[in-house]
């Protein structure tokens, strides 16, 4: 089939006279389909406000609470199951048992920490050891441009996964955060299960 193109203004003038001097094929109008009647004009409803109305002297309304975000290490950690001596925790939260040993992972890579903190707590409990100090730090806040939020600290975050799973899992029994004289939000207690 040919596109159709659009004729110049001479070709459109000797179009017209062409057409002028036809004549129909078929005088009568061939079995033609009824013009449809148009359908009446409905008014398009308007969207929904974002807000509720608020009229005044009216009580403000409890507004749905934002979508949480994963908990905090802190958090995550005082929520799991105490596996070890209530005392001795007690204690220990309190900043009142000195670690034995500690290690400083600022300043590393993951990939450098997590070889790092392997062979710290494998030889800790290898020696006996029952309760170090794992100090990360806090993380530094960087430039967030996107709209999903960035965690600050990727060792802060990292440290408690990996001292759940093996090889590690076996041989911590308790993770806490540690006091403030300790190190605080940027250090854990890790407390050793016997060998």
């Amino acid at each position: 089939m040919a596109r159709r193109r659009n004729l110049h203004p001479d070709e459109e003038d000797l179009w017209q006279a062409v057409a002028r001097t036809t004549r129909p094929l078929h005088p009568k109008p061939l079995h033609r389909a009824p013009e449809p009647t148009p359908l009446p004009h409905k008014p398009e409803p308007h969207p929904a406000p974002r807000l509720p109305t608020f009229r005044l002297g009216e009580k403000a309304r409890v507004m749905p609470a934002a979508p949480q975000l994963s908990p905090t290490p802190a958090e995550a950690l005082a929520a799991a199951a105490l596996r070890m001596d209530a005392k001795t925790h007690a204690r220990m939260t309190r900043g009142k048992l000195a670690p034995e040993a500690r290690i400083d992972l600022h300043g590393l890579t993951l990939t450098e920490a997590h070889g790092e903190l392997v062979h710290f707590v494998l030889n800790a409990q290898s020696a006996g050891l029952r309760l170090i100090l794992v100090i990360t730090g806090k993380g530094k806040r960087g430039l967030d441009h996107g709209p999903i939020p960035q965690r600050i600290g990727a060792l802060r975050h990292q440290v408690p996964q990996w001292l759940r799973l093996p090889p590690l899992g076996p041989a911590v029994l308790q993770i806490t955060e540690a006091h403030l004289k300790h190190g605080g939000a940027g250090a854990y207690y890790v407390y050793l299960r016997r060998r």
